[in-house]
């Protein structure tokens, strides 16, 4: 088919020949301009003079000498003038930051009425009963009527809520604040839009005769027309000064149920405005292509499944373009094309850029410090400041900054401790001296910025962009701001966070050339080969919401004012109209139900399945089944390099080996290698969730600092005296935890939550470690207590053949002796646990086989049998503190038949435990068994090992020849 912009050109042609000097061609917007130029060329195939190109608004923009002003500007003038009103009124002036959503809702409204030419005082008249609306509204239809009287018989009904008192006030108050601020616009030799639209029905323009500068002004691709534009084509065309050409088909144009047609239907019937290219023809209804229809596995999935589309057809010589029906899909689409050549006019938007990043942290930070009052600051708002490329914090601050908080596992930091001195932002996380500073602050950040990007190389047009159209609205900010003495810092950042979140940059291309992306209403008057449309949803595609109004529907029908239906029948005449010229249409859509998605295609894509003859080829696109790639696992054998740094280490150079190295080699030997043989530590890291292995270091250090002045007394205390410990407990937990983190406190109400859980916790631990010990024995004597550097030993072990010795190392948390209420002596061990450890079991044997049974027993006998060889003690009981059992069921171990690990039965399960020690280090020094991953071992998903061992296999899994 034709293009319409091909159709219109030799139209041109043959009209006005090769002179249009003196033709005006206006369009709804810039796109179709290019488009036409290129057309005009074509068709005419020689020089000629040029017509002139404007938009409607830059058209309509000659009628007035005018300035004209900002939304922004507006919203200053409308506050004023309101607060004025309220105090004539003998009422407190309305707050700036409660009037804004209020004041955007009014100036869209007044625009609305000013575009439909909608009486001001009769739409906002107070109304009580239905005499008055047969009075003041006879020029309005029967229809017309009957929605007024149900809007207001809500109001005339049992009097006036207090919430209808308000919307009445306003309303009376509404056609008075419209007069004065358009009074207020013309005082400053202002004006906008819907004013010159209005004016230039009423003929009170600055510039009358503006039209009459042209033979010929045509109107291309207009659809859904305002009040006022209808007026104007109107008496434009009655005056033989212009012509318009509609882009229709007969399919939805002569069918009065196709709500694509309505307003075409409108201008053309209603309006009588004349189509300039003669009846349209019927192409939708009689074409029968097939129609790619593609329900995705997901929102962003569409642009995927496009990408793969896109590949698999053919391009060369082809027109493309890809409507977002669903706008957010931008940046996803972007991230996902292959690589060709771009024209995006939708605009790239700020809140995807680095700079907005950058901006959004800053408010942020200072919400928390100007309006909550904070001295302290998540580490998030630093690790975010430290990653963002456009701060320019040095990698050796970045990595002094991190290493600072890790250390301290700081979950706040203090203002004072931020020093950020590399960066460009230097002064980012200074508190604010004065209110004013919020909006100049924001520029000069902007500045520094644009200066980096500038000298660091050539900065990218779409930051250039993005950097200078946000300054620009911070500048319109800043000007309103200044003439209002006390605005709160919240207040301002909640005004710029709405008024910079809708900038954009366009990613300029060639427009004749490579894909055009766009959105569904660019795409006005302009055809390609091949179409691919993304986000075809219900509800999406048409929208189920229009945008807020004090004006409701009722009231809005009467008027003739545009309401939901009529943003419906504009999405779908947008849509329709690319059935008409391309060849070639792809549809996605999310096929996937959830909370923001009915997983439906829009009914417009129904409609035409039903009704038309083209034929809709469905595609399910199907989540892949991921099947991983059948992965080696990690195994390391103990050869080479390997086993000579082993010998070196343990055998050679003596480095000891303790509990907790071989309770890691028990569940995991590959973990072991990685740790204690390649030396590959955890990285540091910052965790938000409690810690316990910290809380048991809290609890060991502060009952070291209760039972030390009892350290080496020969006599037995008496436990009771323990008592007078218990009221300094919360303190010294308090002093471990500050020093733990190396923070400064006076009291717990310095602490974050997590340290204040922490503190709590301990404190209650301690106290019932103590409590334990008074309740259960008479006396005791410390005979050891927090030793980590004494207890060492040689163990002798066959390595090949040969014996070998290897050091074993003992940290002993606590030895003691304690008299029983039957006056038998016990010599001790004692060990803190803080988790989920128990002192049951069920046999030896099980707990020296298994990689996982009661991990906390294997290590007390090791630490009981390094203390018993290097000091000649013997008969020491293994004791097992673990809080949260520990009153129920004691500290002794047991097994699962009731016998306690005392007397001849412990003597017994020592003599097990030698054996086993022996067997499984000779098991670690076996050439002939390499370090693997034990794949029966649990594994957290805080465990920093795991992506070496995920492959892991057991041993009923591996396959034999």
């Amino acid at each position: 088919m034709i293009p319409f912009l091909k159709l219109v050109a030799q139209d041109i042609q043959q009209r006005f020949g090769n002179d249009l000097s003196d033709i005006a061609i206006v369009f709804n917007n810039k796109r179709p301009i290019t488009y036409l130029k290129k057309h005009l060329a074509d068709t005419y195939a020689q020089a000629i003079w040029s017509p002139q190109f404007f938009t409607i608004q830059e058209f309509l923009g000659l009628s007035s000498n005018k300035e004209q002003v900002s939304p922004l500007t507006q919203f200053f003038y409308l506050f004023d003038l309101h607060n004025d009103l309220l105090a004539t009124e003998g009422l407190p002036p309305e707050p700036l930051e409660e009037f804004y959503p209020i004041a955007e809702i009014i100036l869209s409204d007044f625009g609305q009425l000013d575009y439909d030419l909608v009486d001001i005082d009769h739409i906002y008249m107070e109304l009580y009963d239905t005499s008055r609306i047969d009075i003041e509204f006879q020029h309005l239809t029967i229809e017309q009527q009957e929605f007024i009287r149900q809007f207001w018989q809500s109001f005339h009904m049992a009097g006036h809520t207090g919430v209808q008192q308000r919307f009445l006030k306003l309303w009376k108050r509404l056609p008075i604040l419209y007069k004065k601020l358009k009074a207020k616009l013309e005082d400053q030799h202002q004006t906008n839009y819907p004013t010159i639209y209005r004016n230039l029905v009423e003929g009170t323009m600055d510039n009358p005769d503006f039209v009459a500068s042209y033979k010929k002004v045509l109107f291309v691709g207009f659809n859904a027309l305002n009040k006022a534009e209808a007026t104007l084509f109107q008496r434009w065309q009655e005056e033989e000064r212009a012509l318009f050409y509609f882009d229709a088909d007969t399919y939805y144009l002569n069918d009065q149920q196709q709500e694509a047609g309505l307003f075409i239907r409108r201008n053309i019937l209603q309006t009588e405005l004349i189509n300039a290219l003669g009846n349209p023809q019927d192409i939708i209804g009689q074409r029968k292509d097939t129609v790619h229809l593609y329900a995705s596995t997901g929102k962003v999935s569409q642009t995927k499944l496009l990408h793969q589309v896109l590949n698999e057809q053919e391009k060369e010589g082809k027109s493309i373009a890809i409507l977002l029906a669903d706008e957010t899909l931008l940046v996803p689409l972007l991230q996902s094309l292959p690589e060709l050549k771009v024209n995006i006019t939708t605009g790239f938007p700020l809140t995807q850029s680095p700079i907005f990043g950058v901006l959004n942290l800053w408010m942020d930070v200072h919400e928390a410090i100007s309006h909550f009052k904070r001295t302290k600051l998540p580490y998030q708002y630093l690790e975010t400041f430290l990653n963002n490329p456009m701060t320019r914090v040095s990698a050796t601050e970045k990595k002094a900054n991190q290493d600072f908080i890790n250390e301290k596992q700081l979950f706040e930091i203090s203002l004072q401790d931020i020093a950020i001195n590399s960066s460009i932002l230097s002064d980012f996380f200074k508190p604010l001296s004065d209110n004013k500073q919020v909006v100049p602050i924001l520029i000069a950040i902007l500045d520094n910025i644009l200066t980096s990007l500038a000298q660091d190389t050539q900065i990218k047009q779409i930051d250039a962009n993005l950097l200078i159209e946000t300054k620009k609205v911070l500048n319109q900010l800043q000007l309103g701001f200044s003439k209002i003495p006390k605005l709160s810092i919240l207040f301002q950042i909640g005004l710029i966070r709405k008024a910079i979140v809708t900038i954009n940059s366009a990613i300029e291309g060639d427009p004749l050339d490579g894909i055009q992306i766009m959105g569904l209403l660019e795409s006005r008057c302009l055809n390609f080969d091949q179409v691919y449309i993304l986000g075809a949803n219900e509800g999406i595609l048409p929208k189920v919401s229009s945008g807020v109004t004090f004006l409701p529907n009722n009231l809005r029908r009467a008027y003739n004012l545009p309401i939901l239906e009529n943003q419906d029948a504009l999405t779908a005449y947008l849509f329709y109209r690319h059935f008409q010229y391309s060849s070639d249409i792809h549809i996605f859509y999310n096929g996937i139900v959830d909370e923001s998605s009915t997983g439906e295609e829009s009914r417009f894509i129904r409609q035409l399945e039903f009704e038309s003859q083209m034929h809709f080829a469905k595609h399910q696109q199907q989540q892949p089944i991921q099947f991983p790639p059948v992965a080696t696992e990690l195994i390391i054998p103990k050869t080479g390099a390997i086993w000579d740094k082993m010998y070196r280490t343990f055998i050679e150079g003596g480095r000891r080996i303790s509990a907790t190295a071989l309770t890691t080699y028990l569940a995991s030997p590959l973990q072991f290698f990685l740790k204690h043989v390649a030396e590959i530590k955890e990285p540091p890291s910052i965790s938000q969730e409690f810690e316990m292995n910290r809380l048991g270091t809290v609890i060991h250090e502060v009952m070291e600092k209760i039972l030390q002045p009892y350290k080496g007394i020969e006599d037995f205390t008496p436990t009771a005296t323990l008592k007078d410990k218990i009221p300094s407990v919360e303190l010294l937990v308090q002093q471990e935890i500050t020093s733990l983190y190396h923070i400064e406190s006076q009291s717990i109400d310095d602490f974050n939550s997590l340290q204040h859980i922490m503190h709590k916790i301990a404190s209650e631990y301690v106290k019932m470690y103590i409590q334990y010990d008074i309740d259960n024995y008479q006396s005791f004597r410390i005979v050891e207590l927090e030793n980590d550097q004494d207890y060492t030993m040689d163990f002798p072990i066959q390595i090949d053949n040969r014996t070998e010795t290897v050091t074993l190392y003992g940290i002993i948390d606590r030895v003691d002796q304690v008299v029983t209420d039957l006056g038998e002596v016990k010599t001790r061990i004692v060990d803190y646990k803080t988790g989920a450890d128990a002192v049951k079991f069920s046999t030896m044997e099980k707990v020296l086989t298994s990689n996982t049974e009661n991990k906390a027993l294997v290590q007390t006998l090791f630490y009981t049998y390094v203390f018993e060889q290097v000091t000649g003690h013997r008969d020491l009981e293994p004791h097992l503190y673990v809080a949260r059992k520990m009153r129920e069921e004691g500290t002794l171990f047991y097994g699962s038949y009731g016998a306690l690990m005392e007397g001849e039965f412990l003597a017994n399960q020592k003599e097990q435990f030698v054996d086993f020690l022996r067997t499984t280090l000779e098991e670690i020094f076996n050439t002939e068994i390499p370090f693997k991953h034990n794949p029966d071992t649990p594994i957290y998903p805080s465990d920093p090992y795991t992506l070496f061992y995920r492959n892991a296999v057991s041993a009923d899994e591996e396959v034999t020849d």
